[in-house]
């Protein structure tokens, strides 16, 4: 369909798992793709490769996104490589669980500093190319848990709804330069890390979603997809799950 045809995006953290989902249906739409994760290896040559066999650009940058310099260099390249950015995909977290009881000071920094500071840093980085060019789409990758919470989660939780907010702030702050802004929110989706759950824990999980299943990568990326193409023109500001029903 090529809904993306003749538009640079940029994904962080996107050399496995939901990230890499993205690169590859975005490209499979037409658009050229930079992506970034914290060290450029194997899989980034692979998805480079990819990138080029579908017949886009797609370029592979190691970057830190929770360093506010790194983020800075990191578009300043892509903008030398590509001359222009069309949509951002802030998709860097981690983990970090743990009972607040147990919770250590450097588990809740490190989780602020990588899930949140990291999308101040983009959205930072980027929003003067956008205002200049008068559009863009960025898409944050937040949580059902940051919308409902999770016991254990509270770093995560808590990054994840201070996303939210950042969100609908900026679409406030940048809609009327024809910039858009809204957050995915994805439930229990099945990757590399959520593969190593034991089968019954997996199950257990399955059970309590009325779609009675996982998600796939390539489910967030189908929904990321609709809102970096002009489908979503009018769509700024929300917060889009994907859970299968788990969070209705």
């Amino acid at each position: 369909m090529n809904l993306l045809e003749g538009k640079t995006a940029v994904i962080t953290r996107a050399a496995r798992g939901i990230g890499r989902a993205i690169a590859l249906k975005f490209a499979v739409e037409g658009a050229d793709v930079a992506f970034s994760d914290i060290r450029y290896d194997e899989n980034c040559q692979n998805l480079e490769k990819e990138l080029a066999e579908l017949g886009v650009k797609g370029k592979g940058y190691a970057s830190d996104a929770s360093s506010f310099e790194n983020s800075e260099l990191f578009i300043n390249e892509v903008l030398k490589d590509f001359g222009k950015i069309d949509v951002l995909v802030n998709n860097a977290g981690i983990t970090r669980d743990n009972l607040l009881l147990r919770m250590t000071e450097q588990d809740w920094d490190l989780i602020m500093k990588i899930n949140l500071k990291s999308v101040f840093n983009l959205t930072k980085a980027v929003q003067r190319s956008m205002i200049k060019q008068r559009g863009g789409s960025i898409i944050n990758m937040s949580s059902v848990v940051g919308v409902s919470g999770n016991a254990g989660q509270s770093n995560y939780s808590a990054s994840k709804a201070g996303l939210i907010g950042f969100t609908k702030s900026i679409a406030l702050e940048l809609g009327s330069r024809n910039i858009r802004c809204n957050a995915v929110a994805p439930g229990f989706i099945i990757t590399e890390m959520t593969e190593k759950l034991p089968e019954d824990v997996r199950q257990g999980w399955a059970e309590q979603i009325p779609l009675k299943r996982g998600g796939t990568p390539e489910d967030v990326a189908n929904v990321c997809t609709f809102l970096a193409s002009d489908l979503s023109s009018y769509v700024s500001g929300q917060v889009i799950s994907v859970c299968g029903g788990m969070n209705t």
